[in-house]
């Protein structure tokens, strides 16, 4: 069986588009480990309380959510994971995954990942990604084992620098990256 993690982090808006893709990946035959950021596991918003989140992920997955750095630190040295999946994956995530920094959840398990020359996918979701967080993309995506599902801009006109990843790629995306290739186009 492949091992998947499935890591997410504070893109509030999009939880509704991408929890159904662990449902997904599961009945595609993966085994689908999640993987939470501190404050998408803990935080209450207008897009829904967090405990309804965790308990629905965590009864898709029929695993327990990795949420802290100590948890999270064990995903390379036990090769716990065949495929790492990011979504959404926030500007501030991508931000700290270009630069190295490992101080959540989420960023420490792709470190720890990423040491075993496995596949890291990264479905964006910020309103900065053709602004601040550009040079970020541009770094991961000529980084090795980074794939990305497509995205494309979410609404030019009001945030015209915001994009999303088509979230309902993310099998695909995931399918193309076990084999070494990134899913095209990457940007519709």
């Amino acid at each position: 069986m492949v091992n998947v993690g499935f890591a997410m982090c504070g893109s509030f808006c999009t939880f509704s588009k991408v929890i159904p893709q662990m449902s997904v990946l599961k009945e595609m035959g993966y085994n689908v480990i999640p993987i939470m950021s501190q404050n998408a596991y803990s935080t209450d918003t207008r897009f829904g309380k967090a405990k309804a989140f965790t308990d629905e992920i965590s009864e898709i997955t029929g695993n327990e959510i990795i949420h802290t750095i100590y948890s999270a630190e064990p995903i390379g040295p036990k090769k716990m994971l065949d495929a790492l999946v990011v979504a959404p994956c926030t500007g501030n995530t991508l931000g700290k995954l270009a630069n190295g920094i490992t101080d959540t959840s989420v960023t420490l398990a792709v470190k720890a990942h990423l040491r075993n020359n496995r596949p890291v996918i990264i479905a964006v979701s910020t309103n900065d990604a053709l602004g601040a967080s550009a040079k970020n993309i541009g770094l991961l995506m000529n980084s090795k084992n980074m794939y990305f599902v497509p995205l494309r801009q979410d609404d030019c006109i009001n945030k015209p620098n915001s994009t999303v990843a088509d979230f309902e790629k993310i099998p695909e995306t995931l399918k193309n990256a076990l084999t070494g290739k990134q899913l095209e186009p990457m940007i519709f």
